[in-house]
């Protein structure tokens, strides 16, 4: 319950620094008891918390699926109650100092892993939890979201510490009596946690308030058309009105010194075959458009496909040819900038939404393909590229980070834009699938941290709600209101220089990675080893 209340968007973070408390107690209890199978006793108390916070915190994802959300609470849940476990067996075996500094490492090294996998779920990294207080963690910048982990946990322990049970007669390694006594409070700990937790603050309010932007200034629209992607988007309306009602938009704002306008993500639905692109009506249309604005560079998002000629090398996504046999397509969520008599320029999508996006483990599912949830237009498993590219300016050589809605989660991946030269990032998405709950608040808040990790400041198209501009600090500007058709212009400043968290990523991750290795031996050991462990 504390998780939640604490979590974005809304939620009261301070809460997070003692979260973690009555689940520790829990765990002392029941390890005080000396049970033989004690990870028995505490996995349903463990399993439980995660379950609760997990609900409340994204129950949004029942919106789109009522089968999917249910798998993911519970196997989400799952996996953060089975490394809690992980900790009690290293606390168990090891003694309560290893085993406290198993309990950040371990959730730091899984939380990472869950990153990478086919069921990649990176909404609840403990980390994220700080967003909207986002003038407390600029030092970001130099740890990524993972640094929040190590605050977040670290104060959990010295809290936990600072008001357990204690402990009067031990007698063969069964505790006898327990009481709670306030005689028993050291100074030590409250001085450390008081530094542990003020400190951080401190210089990141420095840093927030003696941080700034060069000047390099870019102007830039974005559109934002609200349209309904259940009733309209893939079914009630057609590609050509969509695509209008776009434009109409954003000529209340683009003048001549525009130098880009942002689209959402799917913006274009008519299933443009990349192979023959500028055939599309859609292309063309746009292609007169830019006509009038020789300058200008748009960005927007669009649902395509590719034909694998007979002889050439599909992807693993690949899908059957059903007309022709040797034959085989794939189906992309795409990014895209146009600029007038310029060639076209594509990004795919790789960071894909298990289950929607995607169907995990391929090989092993490759049957239930067909049933993956369609939140764009194209069931089944989408095609992705190995690494990252950037958009250039034909104009000036800027370079754009086209961050396509989930990816925009990831930090270090965000990094890899930024390592190819991306001097702004611009996160196009469709977050109406989620209705008016806190799932694209959310999403709009984490922006804030790939804003102050890389220094790069964003502006966010979204079909409906919210769409904003994000300066290198993080500040959130004209924000747009949830379900209701927008247009804003604005100018952020183009940055190259690199922030000590883009040059070396999430090194905080291999550190725990490492430390999670020689902690796991060392209390398998332990537990075959006879002995007494000291406490």
């Amino acid at each position: 319950m504390l998780l939640s209340v604490a979590w974005p968007a809304g939620g009261f973070a301070p809460l997070l620094f003692v979260a973690l408390v009555p689940l520790l107690w829990v765990e002392n209890r029941v390890a005080s008891k000396g049970y033989k199978y004690s990870g028995i006793k505490l996995l349903p108390y463990s399993y439980i918390t995660f379950l609760v916070w997990n609900v409340l915190t994204t129950y949004w994802v029942y919106h789109s699926s009522a089968f999917g959300g249910i798998i993911a609470f519970t196997l989400n849940s799952l996996f953060q109650a089975l490394v809690f476990q992980l900790f009690h067996f290293t606390k168990k075996h090891t003694g309560e100092k290893l085993g406290y500094a198993s309990l950040v490492v371990y959730f730091i090294a899984w939380e990472y892993f869950h990153l990478q996998w086919d069921l990649s779920w990176p909404w609840l990294t403990f980390g994220n939890g700080f967003s909207e207080y986002y003038k407390w963690i600029q030092w970001y910048e130099y740890t990524g979201v993972f640094g929040g982990n190590v605050w977040m946990f670290v104060s959990n322990i010295v809290v936990f510490h600072i008001i357990k049970v204690k402990s009067y007669e031990v007698k063969s390694q069964k505790l006898q009596r327990t009481a709670f006594d306030f005689r028993l409070f050291s100074l030590k700990p409250l001085i450390f946690l008081s530094l542990w937790i003020s400190i951080p603050i401190i210089i990141s309010l420095i840093i927030y308030h003696t941080y700034t932007e060069k000047a390099n200034p870019v102007n830039i629209v974005v559109v934002q058309p609200n349209i309904d992607p259940y009733n309209e988007k893939f079914d009630g309306m057609t590609a050509s009105d969509q695509l209008e009602k776009m434009l109409s938009l954003a000529k209340e704002k683009i003048d001549s010194t525009t130098d880009y306008l942002i689209g959402p993500e799917t913006a274009l639905v008519e299933g443009i075959w990349e192979n023959k692109i500028e055939t599309s009506n859609s292309i063309q249309r746009l292609r007169q458009f830019l006509a009038d604005y020789p300058n200008l560079k748009f960005v927007l998002g669009l649902s395509s496909y590719r034909m694998y000629e007979e002889g050439e090398k599909p992807s693993p996504t690949a899908r059957p040819w059903r007309r022709k046999k040797n034959m085989s397509w794939d189906a992309y969520n795409t990014g895209m900038q146009m600029q007038d008599k310029q060639p076209i320029q594509l990004y795919h999508k790789s960071k894909l939404v298990p289950g929607v996006e995607k169907m995990p483990f391929p090989s092993l599912l490759k049957p239930l393909e067909k049933y993956a949830i369609d939140l764009g237009g194209m069931p089944g498993s989408l095609g992705v590229q190995d690494e990252r590219s950037v958009f250039i300016s034909y104009s000036d050589n800027k370079k754009i980070a086209p961050a396509i809605c989930y990816e925009s989660i990831y930090g270090e991946y965000c990094g890899e834009y930024i390592n190819k030269g991306a001097g702004l990032i611009f996160i196009i998405t469709n977050d109406g699938w989620w209705k008016d709950t806190p799932g694209y608040r959310q999403h709009c808040s984490y922006a804030r941290m790939r804003a102050i990790e890389h220094r790069r400041s964003i502006a966010r198209s979204a079909n409906t709600g919210t769409s904003c501009f994000i300066n290198q600090r993080g500040d959130m500007e004209q924000a747009t209101d949830f379900w209701v058709p927008a247009v804003i212009k604005g100018t952020l400043n183009y940055n190259e220089e690199l922030t000590f968290y883009t040059k070396h990523g999430d090194y905080i991750v291999w550190i725990s990675a490492l430390l999670s290795a020689v902690l796991l031996v060392y209390a398998f050991i332990k537990r075959f080893t006879p002995g007494r462990i000291k406490k």
